[in-house]
């Protein structure tokens, strides 16, 4: 008999993590890998956010903190939300997480019943899925069309909606498309909300600060303050900040649903790492020049790249207005010869045959839950990322009919 309980059946694996930690192993095994499948900048953490925590650690502030979160942290996060994005918000309404992904999964283990359902934009961040199963509840994908640039439009929405609906997850800008929804964009979702009193919006805006050119962000609750008392805004550390193994991300919402999420964490976790939450004070308020610096590399690397696979037999990609991610069309792929004549088949296979053929890791597309396409991080040196792009030509130039 298994020890295994019966509801891990009903999830897999995170597919990106693991094949990041393939493209890892087969580099420290002496292979020549470059690995394009991980949503990490290669940026460090600024100094001065690392020199808070370093005074943290000396002033022996290195005890259990509130499972809340400290409260120089959250007050930190409400003035950011403030400033900001237009929302208030006290203390009392914020939950400090082990990153954000923490906060998700608190969320929907908090308040998804057996046949909840939430419904989630496709392509999607791998884990929404995975995280819904495992709270009970049932995940409804809406495929969006690249010619609407990967947004999910009201009617869609609307079709989606059924009285078992709990939650929609929004993701602006998204992972993997780098879409980004406007504030007309996103009224229009709200008008559709409106409809539903049992609907919430969950907000994932890790990716808010990752933008380009003059695309404005906006997030729900500022554009439909109506949907204020039904909306989760997440947020975190990870990607502007540089912070990825801080391990700190954080939700906004009502009351209620944050006391919720605080007793779920107060039994699972605890509160998020001390050192990390004085870390997360030092970056919300000290100077964020830093960012729009990061954002002129992002952009200038996306625009390589695209350059570079667009210019790739059988590959097609549209320009992302945000986040550090192309969502690159490969379907021309399909069905062609590998030299070593096996038959590519699908997006799973386009991936595999770059990663053995020419020690390039991307990410498949049906991870995301939209095919045949297949997921490119451009956060890393440049001179690195155009030769994982020409190698990605190579193999495509290689496979025949």
């Amino acid at each position: 008999m298994s020890v295994v309980a019966e509801r891990l059946n009903r999830i897999k694996a995170s597919p990106s993590i693991m094949i990041s930690s393939k493209a890892m192993e087969l580099a420290r095994a002496g292979n020549d890998v470059i690995a394009l499948s991980a949503g990490e900048p290669d940026f460090d953490t600024p100094d001065h956010i690392k020199a808070a925590a370093k005074r943290a650690i000396d002033e022996g502030k290195t005890k259990y903190p509130p499972v809340a979160g400290i409260p120089e942290l959250r007050e930190s996060i409400c003035e950011k939300l403030s400033r900001e994005n237009g929302l208030e918000y006290s203390p009392h309404q914020v939950l400090v997480c082990s990153g954000g992904k923490q906060v998700i999964y608190n969320a929907l283990a908090a308040t998804l019943d057996p046949e909840d359902e939430v419904i989630i934009p496709a392509p999607y961040w791998v884990s929404y899925p995975d995280m819904t199963l495992l709270a009970g509840g049932t995940p409804v994908e809406v495929a969006t069309d690249p010619g609407n640039e990967f947004r999910m439009t009201p009617g869609q929405l609307q079709s989606a909606i059924t009285p078992k609906t709990k939650w929609v997850i929004i993701n602006n800008p998204c992972n993997p498309s780098g879409a980004v929804y406007s504030s007309k964009e996103l009224e229009g979702l709200a008008e559709v909300v409106r409809r539903h009193p049992q609907v919430w919006v969950l907000t994932d805006d890790i990716y808010e600060h990752i933008i380009y050119g003059d695309t404005q962000f906006a997030t729900m609750a500022q554009v439909a303050p109506d949907l204020y008392e039904r909306t989760l805004t997440m947020n975190g550390f990870s990607k502007a900040y540089c912070m990825t193994g801080w391990r700190l991300g954080y939700g906004a919402g009502p009351r209620e649903l944050i006391n919720a999420m605080t007793k779920i964490q107060s039994q699972t976790t605890s509160g998020a790492c001390s050192i990390s939450q004085w870390a997360g004070v030092a970056a919300l308020r000290s100077d964020q020049s830093f960012i729009r610096e990061n954002n002129a590399v992002f952009e200038s690397r996306r625009d390589l790249a695209l350059s570079l696979l667009n210019q790739t037999k059988g590959l097609s990609c549209r320009p992302p207005k945000g986040a550090f991610y192309l969502y690159v069309a490969c379907g021309e792929l399909i069905g062609g010869q590998t030299p070593s004549g096996d038959t590519i088949k699908n997006d799973a296979d386009v991936v595999n045959y770059f990663l053995d053929t020419e020690g390039v890791a991307v990410v498949h597309g049906e991870a995301f839950g939209l095919s045949p396409f297949f997921r490119i991080s451009y956060a890393l040196d440049s001179s690195q990322l155009e030769e994982a792009c020409m190698r990605i030509q190579r193999a495509c130039a290689a496979l025949t009919r």
